[in-house]
Formats: C-alpha cells, structure tokens, sequence
C-alpha cells in the first residue's frame, strides 16, 4: 500500500468522511478490474463483467472498514482476497450453472480423489471413464462442460476455506505464512506435465481466457477446458490435504 493510501485509510478511520472513502475506492479500482478479469472464465459464459465488478467494488469498501495495519497483511493482499471471495460467492449464489453439470463435476472431483489415493498417482482418462461409467470420449466432453465448476471448486478451497480472514496471524507470522502457501502452490504446479502447466500459468499467471489460451497452444478452446479441468483436479487432490490442516 503507497503511503498516500495509507495516510487516507487513517484519516477515513478518524473522521469518516464518505468523500475519502470514495477517494480510496477510485484508486483502487483498478485492483478490483484485475480481480474481475483473472476469474472472468468462471462466469463469462453466465455473467456479465460489470456486475461481478459491481460485487469487487462492494468487498473493496468493506475492506477498506475492516483493515487492521496492526496485523501484518498489506491492503492490496487483504483487499484482492476480499474482493475474490465475494466474487466466488457472488458466482455460487447466481447458480449459473446446470444443475447436471455440477453433479458431474462433484462426481469427477470425488473419483478422481478416489482413484489418485487407491493407485498413489494421477489417474488416467481412461480410469476416470470406466469409473464413471462412460466412454472416454463422453467424459472428454462432460470434462469441457464443467470447466467453471471445477475451477470454482478449487478457488474456494484456496481463497474461502484459508484466506477468507487473512489478518489472524502476527505480522511476521502472517507473511510466512502467506509464503510458505505460495511455495506449497507453486511446488504443486511445478510436478504437473508440461502442457497442463502450460495451461495453469497463462490462465492464473497470465489471466487469459480460454480462447485466448487456445489461440497461444494451437488447440481447441474445448481441448484447453478439458486440460485445465484435468490439471485443476489434480492440484485440488494435492493441496487439499495441506489447506485442510493435513500434511
């Protein structure tokens, strides 16, 4: 946080004068935009831009109340994650999505789990299909259908159920722990295989969409939905253990 947006905090605080706090909204705008954007995939097809910002705007003024500069985490880190957990559950509640699509994401997320802890690897397509009950080509297909599902899934284990409250720890704990998170992601994603990494670092580093991901690897965009949903399985049966208080 600049200086300036820190002394504009302080004086909102003492003398609670709308104006700054608007002041402060304004300035970090741009926060909210790019919020709304890296999660676009997740409600493009469903939503529009401008009411998802709408909700960042509304968490972002909420955080601007609730920030404590006592407890270690930056405002633009305890904002962005404000920010994401409103739109994650703003997604959620809208209920864009089919309701057979999501039993199938809940079914594929259960399997694969199963499978990865019986067999001690990542297991293939065609394991996932027989386990399911349907040919490969099938579950190619449901795979690219729940896409949004899957990857609404994962990013409420890694904001919601962890960061939700990103001031409990002390100061230097609580950036540590910010750090050891970031490590324990980043290792994750290392171990995926190549175009599955490919995939994960354009859509989460680089925040594009899938067409545009499509365009960049020279694939299908529904080949591109069927790789992330594969690659965001795989780490949320990785990181679960860990954001779950596991090992």
């Amino acid at each position: 946080m600049d200086h300036n947006t820190a002394e504009q905090i302080a004086v909102y605080r003492q003398s609670g004068d709308i104006a700054v706090r608007n002041d402060i909204v304004l300035k970090n705008m741009g926060l909210v935009r790019a919020c709304a954007m890296s999660m676009r995939n997740m409600y493009i097809k469903f939503g529009d831009v401008d009411d998802v910002v709408n909700e960042g705007v509304i968490a972002l003024m909420d955080a601007i109340e609730s920030y404590d500069e006592t407890r270690g985490a930056k405002f633009e880190t305890y904002a962005s994650l404000k920010i994401r957990g409103a739109i994650i559950d703003y997604i959620r509640k809208q209920d864009w999505v089919p309701r057979n699509v999501r039993k199938f994401a809940g079914a594929l997320d259960k399997a694969y789990g199963m499978l990865y802890n019986l067999n001690g690897r990542v297991p293939t397509t065609a394991e996932l299909a027989q386990h399911l009950g349907m040919d490969e080509q099938k579950l190619l297909r449901r795979m690219s259908e729940s896409a949004c599902s899957i990857t609404l899934s994962f990013e409420e284990l890694l904001y919601e159920d962890n960061f939700n409250e990103p001031q409990t720890a002390d100061n230097g704990d609580a950036e540590l722990l910010r750090e050891e998170m970031s490590s324990v992601i980043a290792k994750a994603i290392d171990e995926l295989r190549e175009r599955e990494r490919q995939v994960i670092t354009l859509y989460y580093y680089k925040n594009m969409k899938y067409s545009d991901i499509a365009k960049s690897l020279g694939v299908s965009e529904g080949r591109i939905c069927q790789i992330h949903t594969k690659a965001v399985l795989e780490l949320k049966t990785k990181l679960e253990p860990y954001f779950k208080g596991g090992t």
